[in-house]
């Protein structure tokens, strides 16, 4: 039965009022949704303007990449006396070491070493100067040839635009014997081969595992043992690193001519290859040379001589006093500079070895 129009009339209303409800039930999540976008645009360029002055933010979370370790309480960066001078770092306890604890007492001591304040090719200019803020270094990106960025994600700017250590306090802030603000990227090769006696590997006693020996040098600034390795120059790749530090720290340490030295060269060579290496570790270092302001970062990868065939050849004998590179024994007594003992543990692990 129809409608007269007279309650057609009184129907119009309320099935307007419906439709009204049920248009702002669908469209108010995507208005929402509209506000937000303009609103995260909107913050996006606030920060990207030129009179935005950065403020403390939280740190980003670690990314260590082949870790699955969460944020590292850093120890090496809070010793003192700081390598290569008498400077003593401000003290820092453990549980002061994160910049989301508040602490208004900290007075970091400024220091940089004369040997980076000289301005060498390999270090920035110190951008607080007069005339230099305007040029200042553009931190988390690629800054020119300078990778900037970090391995453990964004890290922040303090209130007077310098880069905040993404592990925390270390005691002092500048740079101290660091080139670059912020991430100082370095590359360790890790070349490895089986220790073998007439041709057989030699099983550990107690843990019944072969055991791994790795090239050693003798670092000349510290005197502790270490993985050969270095800093990655300006617009270089890592690859080309791995192996310039490999022949720059280990085969110039040996007392040898340099024929001999060419002939090590091409045997290294071959084991130098995309396809045997194999990435142990990339990220923050505990690293004593670290500050609140720049810190090292590096990229650790294992070259293994499994037959013996090419590096395992090298001839290099412990205690060569001249050289002060030579194979080593794989073993957790191990006591080696900065955090390069975790390495050699994650290269274990890897190919079984006795740890």
């Amino acid at each position: 039965m129809g409608l007269n129009v007279r309650q057609r009339l009184r129907v119009r209303p309320l099935y307007r009022q419906h439709l009204w409800h049920l248009i702002m039930a669908t469209c108010m999540p995507y208005t929402s949704l509209l506000v937000c976008c303009i609103w995260i645009r909107h913050s996006v360029s606030l920060t990207l303007s030129s009179w935005y002055k950065p403020v403390p933010y939280k740190v980003c979370p670690a990314l260590h990449h082949g870790m699955g370790t969460p944020l590292m309480i850093h120890v090496k960066a809070r010793s003192s006396p700081y390598p290569e001078s008498q400077v003593e770092r401000y003290p820092v306890p453990d549980n002061y070491v994160s910049w989301s604890i508040p602490w208004a007492e900290y007075e970091p001591l400024d220091y940089t070493a004369d040997i980076v304040r000289a301005g060498p090719e390999w270090a920035d200019p110190d951008f607080r100067e007069e005339g230099q803020s305007e040029d200042g270094p553009r931190f988390n990106t690629l800054d020119g040839r300078i990778d900037r960025t970090s391995f453990v994600g964004c890290y922040e700017l303090d209130e007077d635009k310098l880069p905040r250590n993404p592990m925390g306090r270390t005691g002092i802030t500048s740079r101290g014997l660091l080139g670059k603000w912020g991430p100082n990227h370095a590359a360790d090769p890790i070349v490895t081969r089986w220790k073998r006696e007439a041709g057989e590997k030699v099983i550990h006693e107690q843990s019944g595992k072969p055991i791994l020996q790795f090239v050693a040098i003798k670092r000349k600034d510290c005197g502790e043992w270490a993985i050969p390795g270095g800093m990655v120059d300006n617009g270089e790749l890592v690859s080309a690193t791995l192996k310039r530090e490999f022949g720059e720290e280990a085969l110039d340490s040996l007392t040898a001519s340099k024929h001999e030295k060419d002939r090590l060269r091409r045997l290294f060579q071959s084991i130098f290859s995309n396809e045997k290496a194999k990435e142990v570790f990339a990220g923050y270092v505990d690293d004593p040379r670290n500050t609140d302001s720049a810190w090292v970062e590096t990229v650790a990868t294992n070259f293994h001589d499994d037959t013996g065939d090419s590096v395992g050849q090298l001839d290099l004998q412990s205690g060569d006093d001249a050289g002060h590179v030579q194979w080593s024994d794989i073993d957790q007594k191990l006591q080696l500079y900065a955090t390069h003992s975790h390495f050699l543990k994650r290269v274990t692990e890897m190919w079984g070895a006795h740890w």
